[in-house]
């Protein structure tokens, strides 16, 4: 059966664990600032796996037997890692939670996220509390895409946002950001325990199932894995994007 050609992917894919923010974040002044930004993409993140969970599990009342138990179960396992997983502490802790408290063990500024956050619980849509957070247009676009994909897109681009935007490139991506974070010191722990916790989850075995659901999800089928090849090559593009707006800050453009 056909399937999504990872060949395309690979020069935007380069390109991302290539750019120069890894190597800038060489002070804590500089990961504040990194953080600050990279929040927005754990919040959103939750609306892409909370979207697979309601098209492949049974979130309705009266329940029905779901079809895809397979499926089923690997999403409901991340959703359990996510919301809950294992603080390090013998408690437990949600992933977005957990990157709160590192951001505020290293004193990265929480206020925009909080705001954010603040804007809609008060009803605000994503648009409006991006503008009440007053973060730079990167994060917008980044938040904004994200966002869109999880409320409008296929099926099989929600998988291809999950899967070539998140679980594929995760461990990777924050390997290189461990390796720097770490040379550094001062108060970092939590922080990387969270990059170690995805680096692990996503490397051993929420990758490789993602990239089953998205072949399940295009069932071969060509407009799909076109659709599902663009939906991910914009994904990566958009974290370039993101990328860059934190590269913006630490250098003060």
């Amino acid at each position: 059966m056909q399937s999504v050609d990872t060949q395309r992917l690979t020069s935007v894919r380069d390109r991302l664990l290539g750019h120069p923010i890894y190597k800038e974040l060489n002070t804590p002044e500089k990961v504040r600032v990194f953080m600050k930004h990279h929040v927005f993409a754990v919040w959103d993140f939750m609306s892409l796996l909370k979207r697979l969970q309601q098209l492949l599990t049974v979130t309705t009342v009266p329940w029905m037997p779901g079809k895809e138990t397979r499926y089923a179960r690997f999403i409901n396992e991340i959703v359990l890692g996510e919301e809950t997983d294992e603080d390090g502490e013998g408690g437990y802790i949600s992933h977005f939670d957990l990157y709160l408290q590192a951001m505020e063990q290293c004193g990265a500024d929480t206020e925009p996220v909080k705001e954010f956050l603040a804007a809609l619980e008060q009803g605000a849509s994503v648009e409006h509390a991006l503008e009440k957070a007053g973060m730079p247009e990167s994060v917008h676009q980044f938040v904004s895409f994200t966002m869109d994909i999880a409320m409008n897109g296929k099926p099989h681009e929600v998988a291809a946002a999950f899967f070539f935007g998140r679980e594929d490139i995760i461990p990777d991506m924050f390997g290189h950001l461990v390796g720097e974070i770490e040379q550094r010191g001062g108060e970092v722990d939590r922080l990387v325990y969270y990059l170690k916790r995805h680096i692990e989850l996503d490397g051993d075995s929420h990758g490789p199932l993602a990239e089953q659901l998205l072949d399940h999800l295009c069932g071969g089928d060509p407009q799909k894995i076109a659709e599902a090849e663009r939906t991910a090559e914009e994904c990566l593009e958009k974290r370039i994007e993101l990328w860059g707006g934190v590269l913006g800050e630490v250098e003060g453009r």
